[in-house]
């Protein structure tokens, strides 16, 4: 599998389990949509959102010799 076809795989996984999660849980989206809103407020979230990227995508990558 090339990197590109993995990195297409990944997003769609995550598109899809997000999706799924909105459906299962509609308190959580409209949080997230209140969040949206009073995003000085909220601050956090995009920390939050930050750090699941970089757990995503940064941890499983070895290191540079």
């Amino acid at each position: 599998m090339t990197p590109r076809r993995r990195a297409v795989v990944q997003l769609l996984v995550l598109l899809g389990v997000a999706g799924l999660l909105l459906l299962l849980f509609p308190a959580t989206f409209q949080f997230v949509e209140a969040a949206a809103r009073e995003l000085r407020y909220l601050w956090w979230l995009i920390l939050l959102v930050a750090l699941a990227g970089w757990l995503i995508w940064g941890t499983g990558r070895r290191p540079k010799r």
